[in-house]
C-alpha cells in the first residue's frame, strides 16, 4: 500500500470514531437525558452551537443547544458560528473513556466539579463562553438515570 491509500485508510478509522461518539451522544440523551437539564438553557443560548474537537482524532463534532431533548442535535464537522469550542486533548484510546466519564456524572454541582480536574490537567480546555461549555456537560450528564444506580 502506498502512502495516499495508508493516509486514507487512517482518516477514514479517525472519521468512523467520530460517528460512534456521535451515534452514542444522540442515542445516549434522546434515551436517557433528563428534560430538566434541557429546560435550564435559556432562550438566548436555544439554537448556539458549541464545538467539541478531538485533537487526537483530528474532528469536530457541533452540539446545538436546544430546551427540549428532542430538539437536541450532534452532528459532525465543524460549526459555522461556534459560542465555545470544548478542546479534548487526550490520546486516541482513551477519548471514550473521557466523554464516558463525563456521561456517567449527575447533573448536579458536584458533577460539574468532577469534570473540573479535566481543564485543571489540561485535558479539556474550554475557548469561548463557558456557560454554554457548562450547559453542554449538563445536557450530556446522565449519570442520575436509574440504569447508574449502584455504578457510581
Amino acid at each position: 500500500m502506498d502512502s495516499t491509500s495508508t493516509n486514507r485508510a487512517i482518516n477514514l478509522l479517525k472519521e468512523t470514531k467520530l460517528l460512534q461518539i456521535v451515534k452514542s451522544a444522540n442515542m445516549l440523551t434522546n434515551l436517557f437525558g433528563f428534560d430538566a437539564a434541557f429546560q435550564r438553557i435559556n432562550p438566548k443560548r436555544e439554537g448556539q452551537q458549541i464545538e467539541m474537537y478531538f485533537q487526537a482524532l483530528e474532528g469536530s463534532l457541533t452540539f446545538t443547544l436546544a430546551s427540549n431533548k428532542a430538539n437536541f442535535k450532534c452532528i459532525i464537522g465543524q460549526p459555522i458560528n461556534p459560542v465555545a469550542k470544548i478542546i479534548v486533548n487526550v490520546k486516541e484510546d482513551k477519548i471514550l473513556k473521557t466523554v464516558s466519564k463525563i456521561i456517567v456524572l449527575k447533573d448536579s454541582l458536584f458533577g460539574l466539579m468532577k469534570i473540573t480536574p479535566l481543564m485543571i490537567t489540561r485535558k479539556m480546555k474550554v475557548k469561548g463562553s463557558l456557560i454554554a461549555a457548562l450547559l453542554l456537560c449538563r445536557c450530556l450528564m446522565i449519570g442520575g438515570h436509574e440504569i447508574y444506580k449502584g455504578q457510581l
